[in-house]
């Protein structure tokens, strides 16, 4: 097997973005809700706010230049082609950072921090905060290769991700993530490689015992209360991508403003706004990321992590240094006495007032700051 890594470039063709916007032109809209909110799901006016600002107003080529600015590279490990960002620091001291996106997120929600994470001195910072950045998009993700056969569930990508800090000559590293990316950076945790010297989570995996709730305190009561609301009326998508990922995948990949719904819907759901997503993130921001999911048809490929590995999200023992951020808008939260049952060396804890479930994204300045907080301890 070739442990060649690749430069990558994207140059998506113009085809393709005009048969986009031709989409987007001939979409037959459903009627309106019967509700004056998103009770029922995106609005009708909102998603056709965004879909017209979509085939009218929004430029893929800022994105793209910005994707292949930061610096673009592919690589075949266990059988796939993993698409990574990789952004060396100018401190040849920094150290290496795997960061992992989940769904319905990609690459593109940490953009905003690469230069912060990367290079401090020139954002603000101490230089002996810097950090390398190792960002791949998950299999059947972005421009990853999409599996062809079952198997490439959580375990395997925490096997694979170690194997490319490997190739890239890393051998000591640090690891974060959130949604799928908390998945994996904790069975790496699991795994405990000798390269990894500790790991940070902005979803932590831990839950309550019987006896946590014999005697629940005001906050974990409001925790569990959320997370139930949440089991109760928020967990559709997983369940329909979880069990019939192909049958959704068709609707999606033929349709833009399907595939733009079924991610913007999300965007409302999980992330710490004044009304819309639009008062955190630009429209732009939002179609970046939806591009990710549009350009390279992975509605059903990125499904299918639901289908393999919906199974994972329990508590699992993890020795290595454990640092935690939880952001004030996060859908799935724990509180400090159930982490530490699970995460038996935590090193940095904190709850923020603000951000939610796409941290990077939503809060580049306080996700910038914790990480720097959290592996001060492990340089």
């Amino acid at each position: 097997m070739s442990a060649e890594v690749t430069p990558f470039t994207l140059a998506i063709d113009q085809a393709q973005l005009d048969d986009l916007a031709d989409r987007l032109a001939r979409t037959r809209w459903p009627e309106k809700e019967t509700v004056g909110d998103w009770a029922q799901g995106v609005p009708l006016t909102a998603i056709m706010g965004l879909c017209d600002y979509w085939q009218n107003e929004y430029d893929w080529r800022r994105c793209e230049a910005a994707l292949n600015k930061a610096g673009q590279f592919t690589t075949v490990i266990n059988g796939l082609r993993i698409h990574f960002l990789h952004v060396r620091s100018p401190n040849p001291d920094a150290l290496p950072l795997l960061l992992t996106h989940g769904w319905p997120g990609s690459v593109v929600e940490f953009l905003k921090v690469l230069g912060p994470l990367s290079d401090p001195a020139a954002n603000g910072g101490n230089p002996s905060d810097a950090f390398h950045l190792v960002i791949p998009s998950l299999p059947g993700y972005g421009f990853s290769e999409k599996p062809a056969e079952p198997g490439w569930g959580v375990e395997k990508i925490a096997e694979t991700w170690i194997l490319l800090m490997e190739r890239l000559g890393y051998q000591r590293f640090v690891a974060q993530g959130g949604d799928w990316g908390s998945a994996v950076t904790t069975q790496i945790g699991v795994i405990a490689p000798p390269g990894c010297a500790g790991i940070h989570l902005n979803m932590p995996i831990a839950y309550p015992d019987v006896e946590d709730l014999k005697n629940l305190t005001a906050e974990e009561a409001e925790i569990l209360a959320k997370s139930k609301a949440h089991q109760k009326s928020g967990l559709g998508y997983a369940y329909e991508q979880g069990t019939r990922p192909q049958t959704l995948g068709y609707g999606l990949t033929d349709s833009p403003a399907g595939q733009a719904a079924w991610i913007y819907e999300k965007f409302h759901g999980w992330m710490d706004h004044q009304g819309t997503p639009e008062t955190v993130l630009t429209r732009d921001e939002l179609l970046d990321n939806i591009m990710l999911y549009w350009l390279p048809a992975t509605a059903t490929s990125a499904a299918r992590l639901y289908w393999e590995s919906m199974s994972f999200y329990r508590p699992r023992k993890i020795e290595i240094p454990v640092g935690i951020s939880q952001f004030h808008g996060e859908v799935i939260r724990a509180s400090r006495r159930w982490a530490e049952k699970s995460y038996s060396n935590l090193i940095h804890w904190n709850e923020l007032d603000k951000g939610g479930h796409f941290a990077a994204f939503e809060q580049p300045e306080l996700f910038t700051q914790e990480l720097r907080q959290c592996f001060r301890v492990l340089r």
